[in-house]
């Protein structure tokens, strides 16, 4: 039994894990499309082949099209936003403990309050078009400003001691100590950042309900009951966050590889 095991894992461990991801795919369409024939109503759990059906006529407007793109420039520009501040922040607070104990219960209370109050908030305090690209920004910069922070006190006390005795300039301390220290933090943070304001970010746009937003879509397929519809936006939404990881993750991965 034990022989058996292994040799099932190396036969496993053979597959290439493309052809495993599209076999787990398959497997979960397959079945959406027995519970959706189970269900027996496309206004409750369409079919896939509906799904995507509705989804190539939405792929023929042009308004739909300026929707993605609207979505994806306010929630990048939040995330952008957030993922500067946060570092900036991450490194003033490391070098200064006064800075750390004045923001810290701030960002304590960003990090606990709901999602939804801050889009409530939001929409009090500023216009509707600029709500998603403030709740990704708010969303980002606790979580970088942690990581930077950690990134920044998790550095080698006995090289940074070294650095001293030889008399490294501040450009050699920053490149060669503090820059491979904070590297992984601050990578592990933007990956997690990208997720949660991408989310948080339609969240907003289905609230606040800005013109040509993917969030203003998903509400008023739900208004209308155009089930397929939110179907295909919500696949719409799902795609995009792993295209936008991907890309995420080849620019990280080209960046840690420079040297300056």
């Amino acid at each position: 039994m034990m022989i058996s095991t292994t040799q099932a894992n190396k036969k496993s461990q053979k597959v290439p894990t493309a052809v495993l991801k599209i076999a787990a795919a398959l497997f979960w369409i397959f079945i959406w499309f027995i519970a959706s024939r189970a269900v027996g109503s496309e206004l409750l759990l369409p079919s896939p082949t509906v799904t995507l059906a509705r989804l190539w006529e939405l792929a023929l407007k042009g308004s739909f099209w300026l929707a993605v793109l609207r979505s994806l420039l306010r929630i990048i520009a939040g995330c952008a936003l957030g993922i500067a501040a946060g570092s900036i922040l991450g490194v003033l607070t490391a070098m200064s403990r006064v800075l750390y104990e004045l923001f810290t219960p701030l960002l304590t209370v960003v990090r606990s309050t709901p999602v939804a109050s801050f889009i409530i908030l939001a929409l009090v305090w500023i216009k509707r078009d600029n709500v998603a690209v403030f709740i990704a920004f708010l969303m980002v910069l606790p979580i970088l400003w942690g990581n930077v922070s950690r990134g920044i006190t998790e550095c080698d006390r006995d090289l940074i001691e070294m650095a001293h005795i030889f008399r490294f300039s501040k450009k050699d301390m920053l490149k060669k100590i503090y820059l491979p220290s904070v590297r992984p933090y601050f990578f592990a943070g933007c990956s997690t950042a990208l997720g949660l304001s991408w989310k948080a970010g339609v969240a907003a746009e289905v609230l606040s309900l800005p013109k040509h937003a993917l969030g203003s879509e998903l509400y008023y397929s739900k208004i209308y009951l155009e089930t397929p519809t939110l179907f295909a936006v919500t696949l719409v939404v799902i795609l995009l966050s792993v295209a936008l990881e991907f890309v995420l993750s080849l620019i990280l991965k080209k960046t840690a590889g420079w040297e300056k």
